[in-house]
């Protein structure tokens, strides 16, 4: 079945699945890390087998983190924000070279559905179906992406945030920089860590050249709380 929105080269779009029936597709840390390790691994025109990596990672020669540092040749995809949430999951993604977006994302869904599958010892699909896209069209809303894709974590300590406002603003943000499932970190640079080898930022407008601009663009969303529901967005 062909996609209604197709991919072209150099495109940017926001990317997102769920897990089947609504279920929580990462149960713990692990999950997550693992996740975010297959987003750096599957983004690559060749093939990269973590089972000899892994394999060492279980012996205590190696640690998780080093995976983010595996070579990887050319590149699928450009990732310039994510985020991971219990149930679902965000992307915002340029296609880098034909085919690579829908390439990119059958490596990470089977990878990471056949983990889950054998960790958690089941059977059957993992996700509600194909992924859901949505070509940005305009500069304004890729911008407004960075912003939707960051502050989906809210919705855990505040599911209704957005209808009632933030309670604690300084919480709130506390709790994103201390969340490391998306790329709010990178972007804050609060720490370095190897996990921004995720993004290529060169790729996508450089709307944060210093962080104080980052955390200003997010401060003020944190102020238009029914604004991030405007368009049809994954709940």
């Amino acid at each position: 079945m062909q996609r209604k929105t197709p991919f072209a080269q150099g495109e940017f779009y926001h990317l997102y699945n769920r897990g089947t029936d609504k279920r929580e597709i990462f149960l713990d840390e692990r999950d997550y890390r693992r996740f975010q390790l297959l987003l750096y691994t599957a983004n690559s025109a060749g093939v990269i087998r973590l089972d000899n990596f892994l394999t060492q990672v279980r012996l205590g020669r190696t640690y998780l983190k080093d995976g983010f540092l595996l070579p990887r040749g050319d590149t699928l995809v450009d990732i310039g924000a994510y985020c991971l949430m219990p149930n679902h999951f965000h992307l915002l993604l340029q296609e880098k070279r034909d085919g690579g977006i829908s390439s990119f994302m059958q490596k990470l869904a089977t990878a990471y559905s056949m983990y889950f599958n054998n960790r958690n010892k089941r059977t059957g699909g993992l996700f509600e179906g194909r992924f859901k896209a949505k070509r940005v069209d305009t500069d304004e809303y890729l911008k407004y992406l960075f912003a939707y894709v960051h502050l989906n974590p809210i919705k855990i300590i505040e599911p209704g945030w957005k209808e009632t406002g933030i309670a604690d603003r300084n919480a709130a943000i506390k709790y994103l920089t201390s969340y490391s499932f998306s790329s709010y970190v990178d972007y804050t640079k609060k720490e370095t860590r190897l996990e921004q080898n995720i993004l290529t930022y060169k790729a996508f407008p450089q709307y944060f050249m210093e962080v104080s601009s980052f955390e200003h663009f997010i401060k003020e969303w944190l102020n238009f709380n029914s604004d991030l529901d405007q368009r049809s967005m994954l709940e």
